[in-house]
């Protein structure tokens, strides 16, 4: 059978790769010929038109929106999350064959052909996962949201990174005084000896306005790509102008997600309006667009902004004066958080906790968050060196690996291992992150960089305490893996010996 399948994560970096390697390798083994097409922020090369018009089958392993999805709608279709494809793909594969069995025969091939006595689209399997959960509304918002935080994410760590490289290497409180601006109107941009300064000032000058800007661009794109997940494209320029408001009643993030939402929303509803001939025509160039910007600007203006920007003052303010054990209780959380799904969408809400702190200006929080998303990768390769033989070979080459994706704060490195043995591993894994990040919050490390790892160390403020938080953290998470793989192994040995006695004597 020949099968296609597309994975696609908010970052694009791990858990698309590693769907679309156990999907690929079980479609083999099942002797199925597949092409898998790599989505998500990274992104990869198309799958070839003619090899899509040829399949039987298609399987979407995404956590986000999947691009021009229309070039699949004549195939039947499984459809469920990376992580579940990564952790059964067998069974992945298994659906998608029996839904293409039960599809009736197509007419003809390709994007459109009509399967005889039924419409387009065959035996649609659309969030109907290998676990058995339906498609749900919940489930739906969740794709939304993940979507916006995909398309908003290069722009954070690229922003994010090169101010914290400004601060690196100049003066902070030389290159944020209100007169060093780069480019003045009327004047161009502004040299070293315009503004008075030495090189380097100048330089961190220039990576200060070129992140700034790039910052600047998180909330209306995070907006814009959650309308887009919701509506198509008619939905990007009511969420981005939806994002802009946001930023300037000082919404911020949380501004940005209902701006988001509200345009997405808007324009689904312009779409269901039943028009006709040339109407029909004008409603993606002049309705939508004109319609969704003045009803997404008039409810961000008149109705939520003021309101979702008293909740991220208040936001902020409670994240400013928050001191002592309430720092350690919140560093258990987000360090639970970040290591519970490694890179799925509680992660990702930990994450997104850290940059609304960045944004805030708060930098302790962002520290935490990282340093806990560092461990999970880190402990297990250190578990793979303390006790080999606990480990199968394949999982004792991820381990090298996992050395390299923890200090580049890359947690999906520790996915192998969590789809291996869950229930021993993942529960150490969240103890490691939650003694990591309260030992960064209790150490005052503070991060200005939104992700980088341990190549941003110039930027990270009580350094050598910050380490040693990640040292403790990588310590208790490879102990408790050894400990509990040990404890399973001889409950294992326990019951074979037990059984064969048994055997024996019957």
């Amino acid at each position: 059978m020949k099968l296609v399948a597309v994975t696609s994560c908010p970052t694009g970096i791990a858990h698309s790769e590693m769907a679309a390697e156990a999907i690929e390798v079980a479609a083999r083994e099942q002797g199925h010929e597949i092409h898998v097409e790599v989505q998500g922020a990274a992104g990869g090369p198309p799958v070839d038109p003619a090899y899509v018009r040829g399949a039987d089958a298609v399987i979407f392993a995404v956590d986000a929106t999947v691009k021009d999805r229309d070039r699949f709608a004549h195939l039947p279709a499984v459809e469920v999350r990376t992580r579940e494809a990564i952790d059964r793909p067998g069974q992945t594969v298994e659906r998608a064959v029996a839904a293409a069995e039960r599809a009736p025969a197509r007419v003809g091939a390709g994007p459109g052909a009509t399967p005889a006595g039924e419409t387009a689209g065959g035996d649609h399997d659309v969030f109907a996962s290998v676990t058995g959960r339906g498609t749900s509304k919940a489930e739906e918002v969740r794709r939304w949201l993940m979507t916006g935080v995909s398309y908003m994410i290069p722009f954070v760590v690229g922003g994010g990174i090169l101010i914290a490289l400004s601060f690196a290497i100049a003066d902070a409180v030389a290159i944020t005084e209100p007169d060093m601006q780069l480019f003045v109107v009327g004047e161009g941009v502004q040299t070293a000896g315009d503004l008075g300064v030495d090189t380097i000032t100048w330089l961190g000058i220039l990576l200060l306005t070129i992140g700034g800007i790039a910052f600047s661009m998180l909330v209306p794109i995070l907006a814009g790509f959650i309308a887009f997940a919701m509506a198509d494209r008619p939905g990007i320029a009511p969420g981005v102008v939806g994002g802009l408001i946001a930023v300037q009643v000082e919404a911020g993030f949380l501004g940005g997600l209902v701006a988001g939402l509200l345009a997405g929303g808007i324009v689904m509803a312009l779409k269901k309006i039943p028009v006709k001939g040339t109407i029909k025509r004008m409603m993606p160039i002049l309705v939508y667009p004109i319609v969704g910007i003045l009803a997404v600007g008039v409810l961000m203006f008149l109705v939520v902004g003021e309101p979702v920007a008293a909740i991220n003052a208040a936001l902020t303010s409670w994240l400013q004066g928050m001191s002592g054990a309430n720092q350690i209780v919140l560093g258990l959380i987000l360090g639970l958080m970040m290591a519970f799904d490694m890179g799925g969408p509680v992660n990702k809400v930990a994450y997104a906790f850290g940059i609304l702190s960045l944004e805030a200006g708060n930098y302790q929080v962002m520290a935490a968050v990282m340093a806990a998303g560092m461990t999970p990768p880190l402990g297990l390769a250190l578990a793979t060196v303390l006790r080999r033989k606990l480990f199968t070979e394949e999982e004792r080459e991820a381990g090298e690996a996992a050395w390299v994706m923890g200090a580049s704060f890359i947690t999906e490195g520790a996915i192998p291992f969590a789809a291996a043995d869950p229930l021993r591993v993942i529960p150490a894994l969240m103890a490691g992150s939650a003694v990591t990040a309260s030992l960064s919050f209790a150490f005052n490390a503070t991060l200005q960089a939104p992700h980088g790892g341990i190549w941003v160390i110039g930027v990270i403020g009580n350094w050598a305490l910050y380490l040693l938080a990640i040292a403790i953290g990588t310590v208790v998470t490879a102990v408790l893996v050894v400990l509990l793989k040990s404890l399973g192994r001889r409950t294992a040995e326990e019951t074979t010996d037990a059984a064969a006695p048994a055997a024996v004597a019957s």
